[in-house]
């Protein structure tokens, strides 16, 4: 059975890449697109990194709209396959919808200045200099790892689990799994520890050891703050995001898929 919906109004953004701005012009020849501000969905035409950043421009506005990507980049892990055929609010309506909530970071610095910062992928925990990191892990208020010597930590929300995480041999999460994974980068001690599976409701903390002779920064998805104290982490489930997939290419397929890839 077809599920229609039911949206009218499109707006469209566009990478500057000339693939992209190709395949918008293309689109503005076969239908009318609205000003964002009308829209009743976006469709996002670019790659995961363009989408990243248009999802993260509507979180910072607190102007959050149903987004289709239309992928003219390379993995597309967050989009749709670029297909010429039929009008573009045609699929938008056919769309399955996905929501993904993000995670809040609240960022102290070593001047003791609060920063907030909005991921839809994972915040990383990086060293800056040749010394190794060092930092404690809380999880709900309790010391879980009183010093981690490493490269750096991070915390993937399942539609990251992929990206960074993955790379850093974290595991895959079922985009419904309700679960959190937190990964070290390059671990030196505890040595056997490869990281953690954690409910979703957690309150991750990560506080910075030595940080004068070792500096660390954080980078959430594409924002970076240097010299950290600590970071408070947790899922911000009042900026839920709702993205639009293909029947039969949705984001929790592609993530279960992703297992079987040898």
């Amino acid at each position: 059975m077809t599920v229609s919906n039911g949206y009218t109004r499109l707006a469209m953004l566009a990478s500057d890449t000339e693939r992209a701005q190709e395949a918008a012009h293309e689109l503005r020849q076969t239908q009318d697109f609205c000003p964002i501000d009308e829209a009743e969905a976006i469709a996002v035409i670019g790659g995961d990194g363009f989408m990243l950043q248009m999802l993260h421009q509507m979180l910072d506005r607190d102007a959050v709209k149903p987004v289709y990507g239309v992928n003219l980049g390379t993995v597309g892990f967050l989009m749709n396959r670029h297909r010429k055929a039929g009008k573009l609010i045609d699929k938008v309506n056919r769309a399955r919808t996905i929501g993904i909530a993000p995670l809040r970071m609240d960022a102290v610095g070593q001047d003791g200045a609060t920063t907030t910062f909005c991921a839809i992928n994972e915040v990383s925990l990086l060293r800056e200099t040749r010394q190794t990191a060092k930092i404690e892990v809380s999880v709900d208020d309790r010391v879980r790892i009183e010093e981690l010597v490493c490269d750096g930590v991070l915390v993937a929300t399942p539609a990251g689990s992929t990206a960074y995480n993955l790379s850093a041999n974290g595991p895959i999460l079922p985009l419904d799994s309700n679960l959190l994974a937190l990964t070290p980068i390059s671990p030196f001690r505890p040595r056997r520890w490869h990281g953690a599976i954690l409910p979703d409701r957690s309150r991750i903390q990560l506080r910075v050891r030595e940080p004068n002779k070792r500096p660390v920064s954080v980078v959430a998805d594409q924002k970076e703050l240097r010299d950290v104290a600590e970071v408070t982490l947790e899922i911000a489930r009042e900026s839920e995001l709702t993205l639009l997939f293909d029947p039969g290419h949705a984001l929790d397929e592609r993530i279960v898929a992703e297992q079987f890839i040898a």
